[in-house]
């Protein structure tokens, strides 16, 4: 296997009655793999029942930082108490957990495995494949019915979007990726502070966190799927911007009452009052799932499950697919929607603020608060700005690989611009460097979204902290596993930055860093080692 997996497991490895074949995604915090049952073991009728092909996601639960894997494993057990209590027909089903014992494969060994469902493809690809598939309407009234299932046991997703829809072989529909699904308690749930922009609503983008996370309804979802439905139909988002940043920022004014609704005029007029009652500027005045889902299956004209045709179902890519194609890649059997961002407000001055989102209080407890943030993991005494300490912290935890720390992204950062949002620096290649991070246009297209899709257009500069900070975490999570792990000299954090200024391939031919970048390095190193706190070194 040549792409980069965040699990990667070889062709022909066993666990339990399973052999894993062909690699089918990946994202920052685990991957999925198609397998076939082999063996029945010890206990042939625990596996009599099993299908004969499944999707193995594999999650590694036994390596990382002890708050990495404790965030980890609270989202895998939110997804499997999902799993074991609700058994739904719109719902991707899941036949066992297994914990890999195999300490001679230290990046194995400890993993938690889920065996699921396997679909043919993911909602993202069809819609990339075919932006207004004619299926669309039926399509909408089986993920309606899904949002239905759930809500009525009484849990809300909390992360409906198009990778998290799967298509399996007949065509019809199913929802996945229950890490942030959480149970009502209420008329609330609590979920992780963790979510996709596009498709959250404008009273969670700066809701403050408690101990117990985020609170929210499933009126969430309801907004979601208005979201998904528009972009279903029209092939674009209800709320104006190129970048997922401007979009947040539009739902901000549309909620504040300062900017209306513009939903696009080639939204047909059956649908479009559905839309509008998902996307009301109060949670409140929201549809409910049961007059919605009567709604949807009564426009789309059928409640039933329509065979897509196969020209619409996505090709698996071949395993000779390019770096670039892999990073786009969204045909997940099993989504993985674990890389994504909080999303901060943005100071006066134009930075990336961490103030709003999360802080308790008004005013200077605000400020002090965003002055502490991540104080465990990154210092306060030593000149990063407060402006960006929550984009810096937050992107580190963004990446279970240890050595994505925020001190790294900061110190990189740091010997990139000195911390300067507004660097421009157009006489670097065709395109130059712009911003906080220094990102080429055209690169920070492919990271600048959290769902791991690349931005339709490639953003044109200035590119604002709140865009390229999280993108560098994204980044170098994906390089890491892309260094050699023997024969490159030097600290792996600063192999990794070296790796950002160049390339892996660079620093890997090279051995180590190459001596062209021995200075950079060396203020990385510098700066790695004073933003670091004494106990985590």
């Amino acid at each position: 296997m040549t792409e980069p997996y965040a699990v990667p497991v070889p062709k022909g490895y066993r666990v339990g009655a399973w052999e894993v074949r062909e690699p089918i995604a990946t994202g920052a915090f685990g991957s999925v793999y198609e397998a076939r049952r082999v063996a029945a073991d010890e206990s042939p009728s625990k596996h009599e029942n099993l299908p004969k092909s499944a999707a193995l996601k594999f999650l590694p639960t036994g390596t990382g930082t002890p708050r990495q894997l404790t965030h980890l494993r609270e989202l895998i057990d939110r997804e499997v108490e999902l799993h074991r209590r609700l058994k739904q027909p719109r719902l991707i089903r899941m036949y066992d957990t297994l914990v890999v014992d195999d300490p001679a494969r230290p990046a194995l060994d400890g993993a938690t495995v889920l065996v699921l469902e396997k679909a043919e493809g993911s909602l993202s690809a069809l819609v990339a494949a075919e932006p207004r598939p004619a299926a669309g309407p039926a399509l909408l009234a089986q993920i309606c019915e899904g949002l239905a299932q759930l809500h009525h046991a009484g849990w809300v997703h909390g992360d409906l979007k198009p990778a998290n829809v799967l298509l399996m072989a007949d065509g019809s529909a199913r929802l996945a990726d229950f890490n942030m699904a959480a149970e009502l308690e209420g008329t609330h749930a609590y979920t992780p502070a963790f979510s996709t922009p596009d498709y959250t609503p404008p009273e969670l983008l700066w809701s403050e966190i408690g101990e117990r996370g985020r609170r929210i309804r499933p009126s969430a979802d309801v907004w979601a799927f208005g979201v998904l439905a528009h972009l279903l139909l029209t092939d674009s988002f209800p709320l104006p911007g190129a970048t997922p940043t401007a979009r947040r920022d539009a739902a901000a004014a549309y909620a504040r009452g300062t900017d209306e609704l513009r939903l696009s005029p080639e939204l047909p007029d059956t649908w479009r009052e559905i839309v509008r009652d998902c996307l009301t500027r109060t949670h409140a005045d929201r549809i409910g799932t049961p007059d919605l889902l009567r709604r949807v299956e009564a426009t789309a004209g059928t409640g039933r499950s329509p065979r897509l045709p196969r020209a619409l179902l996505p090709r698996r890519r071949s395993r000779r697919t390019t770096v670039l194609a892999t990073v786009t890649a969204v045909v997940a059997v099993a989504a993985l929607g674990y890389g994504v961002n909080n999303w901060t407000d943005t100071d006066k001055d134009g930075g990336g603020g961490g103030v709003g989102v999360g802080a308790s209080g008004t005013g200077t407890a605000k400020v002090t608060a965003a002055a502490r943030y991540g104080a465990s993991e990154l210092r306060t005494d030593k000149g990063v700005p407060v402006a960006y300490r929550r984009l810096i912290v937050d992107a580190a935890h963004d990446c279970v690989r240890p050595e994505v720390t925020p001190a790294l992204i900061a110190a990189l950062l740091k010997a990139e611009s000195n911390f300067d949002p507004n660097l421009s620096d157009p006489s670097v290649g065709e395109e130059g460097e712009y911003g906080i991070a220094r990102w080429t246009p055209s690169l920070l297209r492919w990271w600048i979204r959290a769902d791991g899709v690349p931005a339709p257009e490639t953003p044109k500069p200035p590119l604002s902290p709140a865009d390229s900070i999280p993108a560098v975490g994204r980044y170098l999570c994906y390089m890491e596993p892309l260094l050699n792990r023997t024969g490159l000299s030097g600290d792996r954090q600063v192999l990794l930055a070296a790796a950002y200024r160049t390339s892996t391939k660079v620093v890997n031919n090279a051995g180590g860093v190459p001596p062209k970048y021995r200075d950079y390095a060396t203020r990385v190193a510098h700066y790695l080692k004073e933003y670091t706190p004494p106990g985590e070194k």
